[in-house]
């Protein structure tokens, strides 16, 4: 399970003394723990590592806006801490699927729903998700798609 491989990453960073890679691990698991908290009063709860995946994907994709954002304010001190924090992340996602293998897995599905125009673009992206969520991000995804459809 994920959730173990990073609290075991947790104990390896305090060991060695890691700071920055302690604080990142601390912090995904705080976010973690707000997620558990949040769907204690949910009827379904997903799988543990589906809702793993999930909040790492939303804070990696949170990290990449701010150091965008640091960058045009010119502030690389703060782009550096994000950045630094972002491998962190990323270090526990899923391997991600490259664009080549996206626009194949597109053109798979594309074929197999017979999806030909821009209407057809929701359920190409729901498919898409539903077989490859977590190995992929769903913002350059959905752009790939439209790509695709027009």
């Amino acid at each position: 399970m994920i959730r173990d491989t990073i609290k075991a990453a947790q104990i390896s960073a305090m060991k060695s003394g890691d700071k920055a890679r302690l604080a990142a691990v601390r912090l995904i698991l705080a976010k973690l723990k707000d997620k558990d908290i949040e769907l204690r009063t949910a009827s379904a709860v997903p799988d543990d590592d589906v809702l793993v995946v999930d909040v790492l994907q939303k804070m990696a994709k949170q990290r990449r806006e701010s150091i965008t954002l640091y960058l045009e304010g010119g502030r690389q001190e703060l782009a550096d801490i994000e950045q630094a924090e972002l491998v962190v992340i990323e270090e526990f996602l899923p391997q991600q699927l490259g664009e080549d293998e996206v626009k194949a897995a597109i053109e798979a599905i594309k074929s197999e729903l017979g999806a030909t125009s821009m209407k057809d673009m929701g359920k190409v992206v729901a498919a898409l998700k539903a077989r490859h969520g977590s190995q992929l991000d769903m913002s350059k995804a959905s752009g790939l798609v439209k790509a695709a459809l027009s």
